[in-house]
């Protein structure tokens, strides 16, 4: 049995210094087990949750998308209509909520636990932390971008260097045919591959279903499990899954720019199977129904849980597309159905490889232009340089950095740090069955970002 470690945590912190919580260690072992201390456990740790989803709740009232599923009681839903001003005294309010919380899960500290119960206590102290870090943030604090990320999603994203990109632009500019500039090169080649706008909703179901088939040979999921899809427009997000609850997802395409032909696996992968939609009906089956973790229930879209559910979103296409299966799926299935030539497939997907080290240039754009070291025009400048997408592309980016703003992070580091792990505790490619294990127990069981490097 395992023993949550004891934790100091001291109520009468400054914002300031915040980020120091994050050195904070959840480690050791326990003795043999104490039922009666687990039945303690149990009990204290669900009035933690109830509680917590409450503030959640209640926090989401002051920063518009911060709730991204709720799915709980709806007598837990605080009334709109009496919505406070953003004062120091609410502000003290909610700091004063997530304190006593806290205190609570530290006082639980000794208690003996499972592995199961000890990933709960430690998601449960991540996510609040997390939420001290919005409070702040309503409450008007900037924080740096590296900070930002550290104190919301638990992660400690890696820098590059502008030579770090020019040495992957220089491989590119080797791969690309044609003459004249690299972007206009790219452009010109890239659209080869663009899905005609009657197509796009063909392409992606028949994308979908075959992500669905592959997942669910892999992953039993519940009987009632199903999605929509709805395309829109005026969004900052190329797509995005709306999880409702009951296994039940809506997964939104936005049609405001171009989709290309490998887009259709990658955002039926991430948005639904074995993305978002499976990850969010796991949990729900495995936590909130048959354990009664209520926490489980809500979902704040700035935490620690989204480094994981855009990580595993991310990863997942791996999964179920092992090897050259991709490829091969995409060219005898999606690109008929486009009407698109395939002959160039295999050269277009050498370069798509490379283009994907590039990802990480966002990351700069965004601790940049937040930072405030670039503006507008010098970050769009910077990632039709070094990610060599359009300039209304790059424009829709800086949307994103303006409304996400860290988020941003969750995505490549995200993946990597899942990809790390599985591959750190046997998950290679010759041993799928373990890669699986690994990938599924990720999707239905409670996680942090610095509990999988630790």
């Amino acid at each position: 049995m395992k023993t949550i470690s004891h934790i100091s945590f001291n109520i009468k912190f400054i914002l300031p210094f915040i980020i120091t919580i994050f050195l904070i260690s959840l480690a050791g072992c326990g003795d043999k087990k104490d039922t009666t201390q687990k039945s303690e456990l149990e009990l204290q740790m669900n009035l933690v949750a109830e509680d917590y989803v409450k503030l959640v709740l209640e926090v989401g009232q002051y920063l518009p998308g911060y709730v991204d599923a709720y799915y709980g009681p709806a007598e837990w839903k605080p009334d709109k209509k009496n919505k406070r001003k953003v004062d120091p005294a609410l502000i003290a309010e909610l700091n004063k909520k997530s304190d006593n919380l806290l205190n609570q899960l530290e006082q639980l500290g000794e208690l003996n636990a499972t592995e199961l119960e000890t990933l709960r206590y430690r998601f449960l102290y991540k996510q609040l932390l997390s939420i001290k870090g919005i409070i702040a943030i309503i409450s008007g604090v900037e924080f740096p971008f590296d900070t930002e990320a550290k104190i919301l999603y638990d992660a400690e994203p890696p820098v590059y260097s502008k030579e770090h990109f020019q040495n992957i632009i220089n491989k590119l500019d080797k791969l690309l045919p044609g003459k004249g500039g690299i972007y206009d090169r790219y452009v010109k080649f890239r659209n080869k591959f663009k899905i005609p706008p009657d197509k796009l909703d063909a392409v992606f179901s028949a994308a979908i279903g075959e992500c669905r088939k592959r997942t669910l040979e892999r992953i039993k999921l519940p009987d009632n499990e199903n999605f929509k899809v709805e395309y829109v427009q005026d969004q900052p997000w190329g797509a995005y899954n709306w999880y409702k609850g009951n296994s039940f997802s809506v997964i939104q395409v936005n049609t405001d720019l171009p989709a290309y032909i490998e887009s259709a696996v990658g955002l039926a992968s991430h948005e639904g199977y074995p993305g978002h939609h499976v990850f969010n009906s796991l949990l729900e089956k495995a936590l909130t129904k048959e354990k009664g973790w209520v926490e489980f229930s809500v979902y704040p879209l700035f935490s620690p849980h989204s480094l994981l559910a855009e990580g595993t979103a991310n990863y997942g296409v791996n999964m179920i597309f092992p090897g050259n299966s991709r490829l091969k799926f995409e060219k005898e299935v999606l690109f008929p159905i486009a009407g698109l030539d395939s002959s160039l497939a295999n050269q277009y997907y050498n370069i798509r490889e490379l283009t994907k080290e590039l990802g990480y240039a966002g990351n700069e754009a965004a601790r940049n232009y937040l930072d405030g070291n670039w503006n507008p025009e010098e970050t769009e400048n910077f990632l039709v340089d070094y990610t060599l997408c359009s300039k209304e592309r790059a424009e829709k980016k800086i949307d994103f950095y303006d409304k996400y703003r860290s988020y941003v992070i969750n995505y490549n580091y995200g993946q990597n740090l899942i990809e790390k792990y599985i591959k750190k505790n046997g998950g290679t490619d010759d041993n799928p069955d373990r890669k699986w294990e690994l990938f599924e127990k990720l999707l239905s069981t409670p996680q942090t970002p610095s509990g999988l490097i630790n």
